[in-house]
């Protein structure tokens, strides 16, 4: 069975710094029609920094739709058209001032495919060297390291809520765990 739905008109809802919005009428396989609200995203990146000692450098930061702090691998946003390596390379730095050696593909995972376009590629950096970090202005966070068994650990018990932070942590433990 053909599962695809064809875009029959689009409304061009909000336009924002960040994100757009969509709705569009969409006609199902089964000859029905529908809405889809679609939040457009540019996408972004993750980073599981992991040092000789299988530290693991994770950000601590305020989430306001949450209304708390969370613990987070770095990431970013990717400007428009920009490649996600370098922009991975610029984040980390960014937030933790760390450089490497060493960059890993960890793939990429669709944030919340039944609503948005956002994508996050996620990498594996090792050979780090500290640097001085410089956050963008309006960014407030704490670096910390630990163990990246203990942070894969904290992911399966689900006391990381971040879904980036809990991919990129497994795989990153996995691909160690391999080498």
């Amino acid at each position: 069975m053909d599962h695809e739905e064809k875009q029959l008109r689009r409304v061009n809802t909000y336009q924002g710094v960040v994100v757009d919005l969509t709705e569009d009428m969409v006609s199902l396989p089964n000859g029905a029609v529908s809405i889809r609200e679609v939040v457009h995203h540019p996408g972004g990146v993750c980073v599981a920094a992991v040092d000789e000692d299988g530290n693991v450098f994770v950000v601590r930061q305020w989430r306001y739709p949450f209304g708390r702090e969370l613990l987070e691998l770095p990431a970013g946003k990717l400007e428009k058209g920009e490649d996600p390596l370098p922009a991975a390379v610029r984040e980390l730095s960014e937030e933790t001032g760390l450089e490497a050696d060493n960059w890993s593909d960890l793939g990429c995972i669709y944030v919340s495919p039944g609503i948005s376009t956002e994508k996050l590629y996620l990498y594996l950096a090792t050979g780090l060297h500290q640097g001085q970090a410089h956050p963008d202005p309006n960014e407030f966070l704490d670096v910390e390291k630990m163990p990246l068994r203990a942070l894969a650990d904290m992911a399966m018990a689900g006391t990381i809520h971040d879904a980036k932070t809990v991919v990129g942590a497994l795989k990153a433990l996995s691909l160690l765990g391999r080498n």
